[in-house]
């Protein structure tokens, strides 16, 4: 365990796999306290017994981020767990495990995108905000290459990492003088979402790292965990209202 985020109280939503994972072991790994919240009680338990197995601190919380009751439930019982709360990962999103052409969305496509994605971050931003107000704490929201680039049959999943962006951009202006930093991380990493989409469309990974200075797809933990330890530590402080790529240089590509 190294002190970068010693005694740092998170919440990462969506934490049960993939990047939501990847950056609550990094930010375990770096001294920080985490809850871990999921719809998924195996994975979500699964990575609460790795942290501890690290030697760090870590509850699980089963969490459905669509509905703002368990969203105010989390942080409460995060802050009843550990007597405070400095750091938000809003990760959790739901979108089809395939390219959607726009004229085959339907209504239950837009809304299971916006309401695990766009809801799910404001109203966990909307419960955390006195919590952090007091720290002066860091929100960290994940946004997409498939809202910045406008990817072809991504629309409503790209939409709402757009609406996100936004989001954290109006809250960056509103909670500053606040001490509340918010800041938005764009990650290319092989998550099982990412990777059960590429199974469905393999040229999708050709697209991707096509011309990319790195080449490669990022890992959870090691790529993409390190910047949201960056994000939430003392370091970033004077960083708010960014939009942050850890995509291997595709955003050279734009």
């Amino acid at each position: 365990m190294t002190a970068r985020l010693k005694d740092k109280v998170a919440i990462i939503t969506g934490a049960g796999q993939g990047v939501g994972r990847g950056i609550a072991l990094a930010m375990a790994r770096n001294g920080a306290h985490c809850l871990i919240a999921d719809t998924n009680e195996q994975n979500g338990e699964a990575v609460r017994d790795e942290i501890r197995t690290l030697g760090g601190e870590s509850i699980f919380v089963t969490c459905d981020v669509t509905q703002r009751s368990d969203a105010k439930a989390t942080v409460a019982r995060c802050v009843e767990a550990f007597g405070r709360l400095d750091i938000l990962v809003n990760n959790a999103q739901r979108a089809p495990l395939r390219p959607t052409p726009l004229m085959d969305h339907t209504d239950e496509i837009v809304d299971l995108c916006f309401d695990t994605g766009f809801r799910g971050t404001l109203y966990f931003m909307q419960a955390a905000y006195s919590h952090l107000r007091e720290r002066g704490g860091r929100i960290i929201n994940i946004g997409s290459g498939a809202g910045l680039d406008g990817l072809a049959g991504q629309g409503a999943y790209g939409a709402t990492k757009e609406a996100i962006r936004a989001l954290s951009k109006t809250a960056a202006r509103e909670w500053g003088r606040e001490g509340i930093n918010v800041n938005i991380l764009c990650p290319l990493a092989k998550s099982p979402g990412v990777a059960a989409l590429l199974e469905q469309a393999p040229e999708m990974e050709r697209k991707m790292t096509a011309g990319q200075p790195l080449g490669r797809i990022g890992e959870c933990e090691e790529d993409i965990g390190g910047v949201a330890v960056f994000l939430a530590s003392e370091e970033a402080r004077y960083i708010t209202g960014h939009t942050l790529p850890a995509d291997g240089g595709s955003s050279v590509l734009r």
